[in-house]
């Protein structure tokens, strides 16, 4: 008898220990999933804090009053800076240009400089980001959107990689996404930082020219545009660096500069690019042509105004430097 009281006795004492721990861990997962909660709403109201007051680039200011659940936008680099924040679900139309992230070409084309009014009105967008030429050209289409509840983002051309992180944190701010928008912009710094590292390694500077549309009328890169920029992080000479913007630059003139290297952009319209440049009459002297150092790159990457700009650094590198940019 006192044998079996001992044993229920025991029994009881560990009963009630299993059941103590047991308890605690309970109350202990409880906690941990309760800060876990805490800490997603503390993001949420992080990136999702609105109404927000945010400044276009013609510098008009906009209030939005909540998160947007659907927008649309009007230039292809708007459209990839949308998608790369997590956008998919709130992109309702895009430009009739748009080709990148695929997802772009399942959305509702909505027009490119003539916007299809009548389409993105019945779309009810609560925000349309448009480019400079609509904010000149198309004031009255802008008031209608106002007028039925649209609010308008003017996003203006760029020419730096620091307006293009400025855009990043603009669309961001206006969509509620402004933690993915940090985490993007960092991203393209590293990226930047690591090609200049490499860059280093670079002892004597290949003299590039860029041809941004071919023949007859051949138009070139100088300052004051991303190809300048790109150009100045893998370390190699733009032989167009006296010219300003995208100018037109005379056959003889290009010869004469004797570049080592030529990058053409326009492979996406132009059949045959490198071999069209290889076989031009007068140019056999040239030293790209002479070694066969003609390349074309995707133009969206290099001239598109989005997070693809540092791929198309990497890929410029590849091609003028492949010892150093493997």
């Amino acid at each position: 008898m006192k044998g079996f009281r001992k044993y229920v006795n025991i029994a009881s004492i560990l009963f009630l220990f299993m059941l103590g721990v047991l308890t605690g861990c309970g109350q202990t997962n409880q906690e941990v999933k309760e800060e876990k909660k805490e800490s997603q709403q503390a993001a949420e109201e992080k990136t999702s804090s609105f109404p927000v007051t945010i400044k276009d680039d013609t510098g008009k200011e906009i209030t939005i009053e909540k998160k947007p659940e659907k927008v649309v936008s009007l230039l292809p680099s708007s459209t990839e800076i949308l998608f790369a924040l997590g956008l998919d679900k709130e992109i309702v139309g895009v430009s009739d240009y748009d080709n990148y992230p695929k997802q772009a070409l399942q959305k509702e084309k909505v027009g490119a400089q003539d916007l299809n009014v009548e389409k993105i009105l019945a779309l009810q967008p609560d925000v349309a980001f448009l480019d400079e030429y609509h904010a000149t050209n198309a004031s009255d289409t802008i008031k209608q959107f106002e007028s039925a509840g649209i609010k308008v983002v003017i996003v203006g051309s760029k020419s730096s990689f620091d307006q293009v992180y400025e855009t990043i944190d603009m669309l961001a701010k206006a969509t509620g996404t402004t933690e993915k928008a940090e985490e993007i912009i960092a991203g393209m710094k590293k990226k930047v930082e690591d090609i200049k590292k490499k860059a280093q390694n670079v002892t004597e500077r290949k003299r590039v020219w860029v041809e941004v549309s071919p023949q007859p009328d051949i138009f070139t890169t100088g300052k004051g545009t991303f190809m300048q920029e790109m150009l100045d992080m893998i370390g190699a000479e733009n032989v167009a660096a006296d010219q300003q913007g995208w100018v037109k630059m005379d056959e003889e003139e290009i010869v004469k500069r004797n570049p080592e290297v030529i990058i053409t952009t326009y492979g996406y319209y132009v059949d045959h690019p490198k071999e069209q440049v290889l076989n031009r009459a007068g140019w056999k002297e040239v030293e790209a042509v002479k070694n066969g150092q003609v390349f074309d790159v995707n133009s969206d990457m290099v001239t598109r105004p989005g997070p693809r700009l540092v791929d198309g650094v990497e890929e410029l590198g590849k091609f003028i430097y492949p010892d150093i940019f493997k």
